[in-house]
């Protein structure tokens, strides 16, 4: 059985055309995963029950970059492999526990900060703990995308996502239990990773067995950290609104404010697998000492942008005509006084888009210490103004904050990612 599997996910009459057509698959189904499984929940557990899952997603979503440590990118594009496969899955190993603490302390905090219930407690630690099967399965996906195979990762990501989401939702309709639904989906979704993920690996790794150097450890952990907080900050600021709302508000407020983010939240999710397959070719090209080459990459940095840019006129579009009946009718609600408050969030969701593939520009150009910076002013805005914005404006306020931090985030990576190919082409046109 374990060979038919592995046999089914090598399967391919061309590499890049698969590579397309699976990314394309894993990234609808990630991004189906939590909406989807909020508009079932509606319709079983009622409005609070979503506010409490959405929460628990947006917290889970925020502990996954403890875990992935941001080391995706840096691997994908380690053309050269200064690091084995055994020091990236040692590193791992380190961040998936530093990601379970970190989870564990924050449920803790909510219980005594917040008052979270014990079954609020237990869905929020419980959701971490998938995201942690995510993070492990991370590093051994990036081996397959340095080996050529990125359309093996992304179909065992695919069967794993379509199976936490199928099962979620069936034990949602059966049991009406959250934190039922919530183990179910755990369970299920950790068989699927030993049958997929792990097994596939023996095809592309020598030995998944773990090297635990300090050195490497060490010296992992300064070149991954700037890409780590980067990445975990933008998670933080993205959501700054929701755990905002978390602290101040309700959970039916939560589930209102998260039914019209959710297209945002797709774009997100969208953007980050789109531009995963460009970071080897984009790192080639940047590592090659041919004028020709970095016009090339110039070119399609540009294409990108005006691509970005329509995307988002059609996605506020789209958000203006149909959005809110579309909505209304997924979740069951009226949102029909929020049709401006979802436009906004489409911009806001679109200059995300374009804050999250200037990060991978600069992460694969190596100046990943201004990506800290960015973040990290953005990060202090984003701490000081969300309560102010939310406890005077409600929904519409968390709204604001959401496209106003997009939009600072954006423009200084866009800054920085026009200066660093611009001073690398004067670099290259001296004689």
């Amino acid at each position: 059985m374990l060979a038919l599997i592995r046999t089914a996910l090598n399967r391919t009459n061309n590499i890049s055309r698969s590579t397309c057509l699976w990314n394309a698959v894993n990234a609808g189904l990630s991004a189906a995963l939590c909406p989807v499984i909020l508009m079932v929940m509606n319709r079983t557990n009622g409005v609070d029950d979503a506010g409490m899952f959405a929460i628990a997603f947006a917290v889970a979503a925020l502990m996954l970059f403890v875990g992935q440590y941001g080391l995706r990118r840096f691997q994908s594009s380690d053309i050269y492999e200064k690091y084995t496969v055994p020091e990236y899955h040692g590193m791992r190993f380190v961040t998936c526990g530093a990601m379970l603490i970190a989870s564990t302390a924050y449920c803790f905090y909510g219980v005594f900060m917040r008052d979270y219930t014990l079954d609020k407690f237990l869905v929020i630690l419980l959701i971490c703990l998938l995201k942690e099967n995510q993070a492990y399965a991370d590093v051994v996906h990036g081996h397959m995308q340095q080996k050529g195979r990125l359309d093996v990762a992304a179909k065992a990501s695919a069967v794993r996502f379509f199976a936490e989401l199928a099962s979620c939702c069936i034990a949602l309709i059966l049991t009406r239990s959250l934190l039922i639904a919530t183990v179910i989906c755990l369970v299920t979704s950790t068989a699927v990773l030993l049958l997929t993920t792990i097994n596939a690996a023996r095809d592309y790794c020598d030995t998944l067995r773990p090297s635990l150097s300090l050195q490497k450890c060490r010296q992992l952990l300064i070149d991954g950290f700037p890409l780590f907080a980067s990445l975990f900050l933008n998670m933080y600021i993205s959501n700054a609104a929701k755990y905002a709302i978390d602290q101040y508000l309700t959970d039916d407020v939560q589930a209102y404010y998260n039914y019209i983010f959710m297209p945002a939240f797709v774009i997100q999710l969208i953007a980050y697998f789109i531009f995963n397959p460009i970071l080897t070719t984009y790192a080639r090209l940047w590592l090659s000492e041919k004028k020709e080459d970095l016009k090339r990459l110039r070119s399609l940095i540009r294409r990108q942008c005006v691509l970005l840019l329509g995307l988002t006129a059609l996605a506020v579009l789209v958000a203006f005509t149909i959005g809110i009946p579309v909505l209304s009718f997924m979740f069951g609600v009226n949102l029909g006084a929020y049709r401006d408050d979802l436009c906004l969030l489409m911009a806001g969701g679109g200059l995300m888009a374009y804050g999250v593939f200037f990060n991978y520009v600069i992460t694969i150009i190596r100046e990943q210490k201004y990506l800290l910076i960015s973040y990290g002013i953005t990060f202090i805005a984003a701490r000081v103004l969300a309560g102010f914005f939310v406890t005077r404006w409600g929904i519409t306020g968390a709204v604001i904050l959401y496209t106003v931090l997009m939009a600072v985030l954006a423009v200084m990576l866009g800054i920085i990612t026009l200066w660093k190919v611009r001073g690398r082409r004067i670099e290259l046109t001296r004689p």
